[in-house]
């Protein structure tokens, strides 16, 4: 199994949602899948111009950056883990140009024909010898309360049915700034989360899907949610007396 990981946090290697990405990408590997963590942050991506030659010319951008290196190291993977902090409720804009310029990588895989879903809908077909990815999505945020990963969540299963794949797993994190935390008494917390990530990667590889079990626990919050925002709050009230406002 190949795994492909898209970090499309602006903070690249030192972000919270790399802490994420990397304990769930070794335990794939433990489990003996081959794995890939591009950065985007590292990547030049320039935006998408809209002009559809990719659609007519096998999926060749006429863009000429970085997002050919990414697409090639795609190639043949079963599953694209997309990952993304949440900006203003959304996914992160580098994550979004990324997407955006995927298109041409659509094409490449032998989508631009419609066909009429099950639900009446129409959407992207491809080559039936074409391998399309499953999907994985990740992402993190400062806030607590699983709510603010409504938007993503919606986003992820249409983008995936309007490309005739499917999601096999979601995996959001709550209080996402402790991931990086150097508070000792929270140390041991995130540590077990990690390995909760590992185990996840693990069950992906082995039952192509993550169990229960796992999955419920992941949802759980690292603190309290009222501790957490007292926490950040206080945070807060320090760095604004730092800078005297």
């Amino acid at each position: 199994m190949k795994i492909v990981a898209i970090n499309g946090s602006p903070k690249g290697r030192e972000s919270n949602t790399n802490v994420m990405i990397t304990a769930f990408l070794n335990g794939a590997q433990e489990a003996g899948a081959e794995t890939i963590n591009v950065f985007l942050a590292e990547k030049d991506i320039k935006y998408c111009k809209g002009c559809l030659s990719c659609r007519f010319n096998h999926g060749q951008c006429v863009i000429k950056d970085d997002m050919a290196e990414i697409v090639s190291l795609e190639n043949g993977a079963d599953i694209l883990l997309l990952a993304t902090p949440v900006y203003v409720y959304d996914i992160s804009g580098t994550l979004k140009v990324y997407m955006d310029r995927s298109i041409m990588k659509s094409y490449d895989l032998g989508y631009g024909y419609m066909e009429k879903a099950a639900t009446g809908e129409y959407r992207s077909t491809a080559k039936p010898e074409r391998q399309i990815p499953k999907i994985i999505m990740m992402s993190n945020c400062g806030n607590t309360g699983r709510s603010h990963f409504q938007v993503i969540s919606h986003w992820i299963k249409r983008t995936a049915f309007m490309m005739n794949t499917e999601v096999i797993g979601e995996i959001y994190a709550t209080q996402g700034l402790l991931l990086t935390s150097k508070n000792q008494k929270i140390k041991p917390i995130i540590s077990g989360y990690l390995q909760l990530l590992n185990m996840a990667g693990k069950e992906i590889v082995t039952n192509k899907l993550i169990s229960v079990t796992t999955e419920k626990a992941l949802e759980k919050s690292f603190v309290p949610d009222e501790i957490y925002i007292q926490g950040l709050n206080h945070q807060i009230d320090i760095m604004r007396k730092n800078q005297g406002r």
